[in-house]
């Protein structure tokens, strides 16, 4: 089985969904609400083992209870968490989201303490590849110092805010709009990608929500057309499906094109993680896509 290597942040998600995003300092009453694990590392682990892969977390947590739930979610998914390492005074991450009525989300995020107590990567097991978010930068320098080691992919889900320094070693990088604009300080997209080209030797793509994906060496992929009904956790879903397909030696068009359906498909349903699909469920999907996802 393909196993991939995921660092970086994993943390417990409360979700509220309201009708439209609260614009006033004043209580409000949600229609629905889900605590579920999150995190992008985390989520992203969860997709790979949902898509048939193998995944190996690093993360850090604290000896707390959402310490507890974390690691008793991941065991549920069959994610393998063996490196995830709780500091007994280091406290836990969680959220608060808001999911409006049309699956748009806002999130308000407090990563935890204790990140100098993160574990090393270099004792995982074999792994095919690996996948670390910006997060904590130390365990992603470390995470794809391993990847360059083993002669394995390293790829970036470059969420904002990302720093290049950290992500020099990096085989890929795929930001999203706001990771990219953030960087470059552009709007444009396919200049932001080119400026970013210029200075570190990474294959690059940008992921743009229902705009698709745009990458240097591929151009446009667009997504196949959804309802979305909640867009939290799309983007972990992405960068699971694309690190699982490149480490199953796909080429990276058919990769974005998989990582395209894998998260389409998910933002048509709410949920949480029990929202992600199975391979069986995004292979059906994308096969249903396929004509859109081959426009250029």
């Amino acid at each position: 089985m393909t196993r991939i290597l995921v660092a970086g942040l994993a943390t417990i998600d409360f979700l509220f969904h309201v009708e439209a995003m609260p614009q006033r300092a004043q209580k409000y009453r949600a229609t629905d609400a889900l605590m579920t694990g999150g995190g992008g590392a985390a989520n992203a682990a969860v997709a790979i083992a949902r898509l048939g892969g193998a995944a190996s977390l690093v993360a850090g947590i604290g000896e707390d209870r959402v310490g507890d739930m974390i690691l008793a979610d991941l065991g549920a998914e069959g994610v393998d968490t063996a490196l995830v390492w709780r500091r007994a005074a280091g406290r836990s991450a969680f959220s608060s989201v808001l999911i409006d009525a049309r699956g748009e989300r806002r999130i308000v995020n407090f990563r935890g303490s204790g990140e100098d107590a993160l574990p090393d990567p270099d004792c995982a097991p074999p792994v095919d590849a690996v996948l670390t978010d910006t997060r904590f930068p130390a365990l992603t320098r470390a995470a794809l110092r391993l990847a360059k080691a083993r002669g394995v992919p390293g790829i970036v889900d470059g969420e904002h805010p990302v720093d290049l320094a950290d992500v020099a070693e990096a085989s890929h990088i795929a930001f999203s709009a706001q990771g990219l604009m953030g960087l470059t300080e552009s709007s444009d997209l396919p200049r932001a990608l080119e400026a970013v080209a210029a200075q570190i030797g990474s294959w690059l793509c940008v992921t743009d929500g229902a705009g698709g994906v745009l990458s240097r060496s591929d151009g446009a992929v667009p997504v196949p057309p959804v309802e979305a009904v909640d867009t939290l956790g799309a983007g972990d879903v992405w960068h699971g499906a694309f690190a699982l397909r490149l480490a199953e030696g796909a080429d990276e068009r058919t990769a974005m094109i998989f990582a395209n359906a894998a998260a389409s498909l998910k933002c048509t349903r709410s949920g949480g993680r029990v929202s992600y699909p199975v391979r069986a469920e995004a292979e059906a999907f994308q096969a249903r896509g396929e004509p859109l996802a081959k426009m250029r």
